[in-house]
């Protein structure tokens, strides 16, 4: 393999992993997102009386 070839693939390889590690930190960083609780915003409906449960 010649220098330009290995200094290509190199480099290349380089980018990648960077792009990889800069993405999977930028996932890990994240803040969570608070997701409406369904539960606790419906308790002041009336719970269905038609349907018993078995």
């Amino acid at each position: 393999m010649n220098t330009e070839a290995l200094i290509t693939m190199v480099l290349t390889q380089g980018i990648v992993t960077a792009f990889a590690v800069y993405f999977f930190y930028k996932v890990l960083t994240i803040p969570s997102k608070q997701e409406p609780d369904s539960f606790t915003e419906n308790d002041d409906e009336d719970i269905r009386q038609d349907a018993e449960i078995k």
